[in-house]
């Protein structure tokens, strides 16, 4: 069943025009990282990814939510991986 939701909430923000704050949210100061939220019975995933020129979603990390905040390092973590991404893809 998880990994049902793991591929249903990624597909809803890439053939939806509005997907609900519940599964997709920008987060607040940060440079362009959006959490993808899966939530089940046990777990509640999230996936944090970024738009590549508007279209493209990738996906740069994820983990489980243990508490109400989003964690300091894993979007420190999500912006490295856009930066290196975004250099390799277009240069420096």
């Amino acid at each position: 069943m998880t990994q049902k939701k793991i591929e249903y909430v990624p597909d809803l923000v890439r053939f939806e025009r509005q997907v609900l704050k519940k599964f997709f949210k920008y987060l607040d100061r940060t440079d362009g990282i959006y959490e993808i939220r899966v939530i089940t019975t046990f777990k509640n995933i999230r996936i944090l990814s970024f738009f590549d020129k508007g279209e493209l979603i990738v996906l740069v990390n994820c983990y489980i939510k243990k508490t109400q905040k989003t964690q300091h390092q894993v979007v420190k973590l999500a912006e490295k991986l856009k930066k290196d991404y975004m250099t390799e893809q277009y240069g420096g």
